[in-house]
């Protein structure tokens, strides 16, 4: 229940993979509409990933192999709020489909947050906000380098850099020099949880928050 239910007002800590296991730190909110979530990240030169399924995740198998340009290549999926990432956005590095700056996104509600922060019934909601309205967009980022096994569950994924501070910043970087994001504030995100994890992850539990200022 520890990975259900969240602390009063505080921002969840960490994502969770489809095994129940703790997965990527969230470390960035934006708040704005879906919209203007999809021409910030635009202007900035990031591309939306690709849905998963079966044509997209074999062209992503392909695109490993012969390590070939795939710049709108899928995320595996994670799980916040009950499910799976709403949108995610990446920027290739070098070219390479094993190398990307990448971020998932769950929309959050901006109704009756504060009433229902505590609740346990509202971190389990499972309701995906219209897209025309203005939510706060939780974010997970990390930076992928090369391949790798996962030792608990022995998939063949993604190596990412266990340092997400640096990629946090380096999104919110990108972001900033577009011009298209202000109101650039930090806060603290959960309590740390026990168990094991996918991956290991150096982190200070900052989650940077921003007003998507972007015109549509």
């Amino acid at each position: 229940m520890s990975l259900k239910i969240l602390l009063r007002k505080r921002v969840p800590r960490f994502t969770t993979t489809g095994d129940g296991l703790p997965g990527d730190p969230v470390n960035l909110v934006l708040t704005g509409t879906l919209q203007q979530l999809h021409t910030a990240f635009k202007l900035a030169g990031w591309a939306e990933a690709d849905r998963l399924g079966l044509a997209s995740s074999w062209r992503m198998v392909r695109a490993f192999v012969f390590n070939s340009s795939y710049p709108t290549a899928p995320f595996s999926t994670l799980y916040l709020f009950g499910r799976g990432q709403d949108v995610g956005f990446q920027k290739a590095i070098d070219d390479s489909p094993r190398k990307r700056h990448h971020i998932r996104f769950w929309a959050l509600s901006l109704a009756h947050v504060e009433a229902n922060l505590g609740k346990a019934s509202y971190w389990l909601n499972t309701d995906r906000p219209p897209d025309a309205a203005c939510v706060h967009w939780v974010g997970a980022g990390t930076r992928d380098t090369g391949i790798s096994l996962t030792r608990l569950t022995f998939q063949i994924t993604h190596a990412t850099d266990s340092d997400t501070n640096v990629e946090r910043d380096y999104i919110i970087g990108e972001l900033r020099t577009s011009g298209v994001i202000d109101e650039i504030n930090s806060i603290k995100a959960g309590q740390r949880l026990a168990g094991e994890r996918v991956n290991h992850y150096v982190t200070d539990g900052e989650v940077t928050a921003a007003s998507l200022g972007v015109e549509v």
